[in-house]
């Protein structure tokens, strides 16, 4: 059985996948996020409400899921 927060994870990781191969397709492409903002991402999401400078709409989970590639995986 899956939690939400897998389900979420999985949800941010094909919306991710989705876009990067519509715009590799259409466009030629390719999207990536420095190392840096994706960490602050991260510390943002896991912020609660009263102390987030700024309100990210989409729950942890699906962060994690559209931004873990680019944390991972290096591109020069």
């Amino acid at each position: 059985m899956l939690t939400t927060f897998t389900l979420l994870v999985a949800a941010g990781a094909g919306c991710r996948l989705a876009l990067s191969l519509a715009l590799r397709r259409r466009y030629n492409l390719t999207i990536e996020i420095p190392q840096g903002f994706v960490v602050v991402l991260i510390v943002v999401a896991c912020l609660p409400s009263w102390a987030s400078p700024v309100t990210i709409p989409v729950p942890l989970g699906f962060v994690l899921g559209a931004v873990l590639p680019d944390l991972f995986v290096r591109r020069t």
